[in-house]
């Protein structure tokens, strides 16, 4: 076990790193960029949690004895009536999510299309760019429609882009440093939202409450996962996405 007493490790970069079961005492993590993290089960006592801003997913986050992750997804939804229909549990439901998704993407992408071509490549605090987020997107529907749905085992664009902390895959496209133009993108885009709509279309309840499964090599490789959770991760993904684009979208509107 390497042990670290009384060091300085200010500045010290850790990609792909395991610190599974640390032990952390009197450690200063002031001005710490944390992303892409795995927190589960970690536990942390007398500590200081000051202007600290955390997004990710939550759940049973425990803070002074208060379970958080309810009360934050309450605050949430009751900011965004329309966030709670990202969770439907049957296929009207799934159509009625879709189309809101595609209603707020218009709108963001008219509002993107109003910016220079070149801000469409900037990201924002290290984050991806416009036009990276929907080369993810477009990743993510090949992923959970086009392969675990449609059963297509390499349904790949090579600009399609994976998240960043992805482990990599043999037949699986990853250029994150790929410049298409926005309109590239966007035709993209509209065959894989296309993709997408077709199958909530057709969607019936029989459907919602299957499974599917994909031993092909490759990503995702899953044996009975339920369809509908493979639609509720595109929808998830779609939300939370438009979401980061229209934040960077309004700090580059700052900058300009």
């Amino acid at each position: 076990m390497t042990e670290f007493r009384q060091q300085d490790l200010t500045g010290a970069r850790f990609e792909r790193v395991s610190l599974r079961g640390a032990s952390m005492r009197q450690v200063d993590f002031t001005g710490v960029q944390i992303r892409g993290s795995l927190f589960q089960g970690s536990r942390m006592r007398g500590v200081e949690l000051v202007n600290v801003d955390i997004y990710g997913e939550l759940r049973n986050v425990v803070v002074n004895g208060v379970d958080i992750a309810p009360l934050v997804e309450a605050e949430l939804d009751r900011r965004m009536p329309e966030r709670a229909k990202m969770r439907p549990d049957d296929a009207d439901g799934f159509r009625e999510a879709w189309a809101v998704l595609e209603r707020l993407w218009d709108g963001t992408v008219a509002r993107a299309k109003t910016f220079p071509e070149a801000a469409m490549h900037r990201g924002v605090d290290d984050e991806w760019s416009f036009i990276q987020t929907l080369r993810h997107l477009n990743f993510a529907s090949n992923a959970w429609v086009g392969r675990m749905i449609l059963g297509n085992p390499s349904p790949w664009h090579p600009l399609d882009l994976p998240w960043d902390e992805a482990e990599g895959w043999d037949g699986v496209p990853w250029d994150r440093e790929a410049h298409p133009s926005l309109d590239e993108v966007l035709a993209l885009r509209r065959e894989r939202q296309a993709m997408v709509g077709q199958v909530i279309e057709a969607l019936t309840d029989e459907q919602v409450a299957s499974d599917v499964t994909r031993t092909e090599p490759g990503w995702p490789q899953i044996e009975n996962f339920p369809l509908k959770d493979c639609l509720l991760i595109v929808l998830n993904e779609e939300w939370e996405h438009r979401l980061y684009a229209e934040r960077d979208l309004t700090i580059l509107e700052k900058e300009d």
